[in-house]
């Protein structure tokens, strides 16, 4: 209540869906006016040239959270029609320099995939009346030596009083039985 949110942990905790879920509570409780998903855009493996304007290319990117729209909503089109409302954007990390974001929830997703520097440069983006919430997996980076500059800015974060921290762990997994089975055979193993 009235917090910022770290939301970090185990895959499969639900993470994504929940921030998703208290954000859009946020803006159809008219507190907010939109909410603004952060998330890079840059692939972890190279999969080619993708054909199609900016915001074609940008849709690969944007599934998943169309995705639990239309869990939330219970219809396919729940997505498109909060962006045609204007109470949904999508703005990759390269193009937010210069922005300045105000009446809005900010989910910036999976964090474990932006570099100390796009942190950085998103929270400063921040303006009026504006909440954000973090969520990611410092363990699922798939940037080289970018744990160091996540644990960085998660420490600044969590000493901050106007953010909460919520960690979850392999028990928190809801995904999947076999999910959490294979994680925590995994811990118990390797970690």
């Amino acid at each position: 209540s009235g917090q910022n949110l770290l939301l970090h942990g185990s895959a499969g905790t639900g993470k994504t869906y929940l921030a998703m879920y208290l954000a859009l509570t946020e803006v159809l409780a008219g507190h907010f006016k939109k909410l603004v998903i952060v998330r890079s855009a840059v692939p972890t493996r190279d999969i080619g040239f993708l054909p199609g304007s900016v915001e074609e290319k940008l849709k690969v990117y944007e599934q998943p959270y169309s995705t639990i729209a239309k869990d939330l909503f219970e219809r396919g089109d729940a997505y498109d029609i909060l962006k045609n409302k204007f109470m949904l954007e999508f703005i990759p990390t390269s193009f937010i320099r210069g922005t300045t974001l105000r009446d809005c929830v900010v989910l910036v997703d999976e964090i474990n995939n932006l570099t100390f520097h796009e942190l950085d440069s998103v929270i400063t983006r921040l303006g009026d009346n504006t909440k954000m919430i973090l969520a990611g997996d410092v363990t699922q980076t798939d940037l080289n030596d970018n744990a160091f500059g996540l644990i960085k800015f998660m420490d600044i974060v969590e000493r901050m009083n106007s953010f909460s921290s919520i960690k979850f762990g392999t028990p928190d997994i809801v995904r999947s039985g076999l999910v959490r089975d294979y994680l925590i055979t995994k811990e118990h193993t390797y970690v």
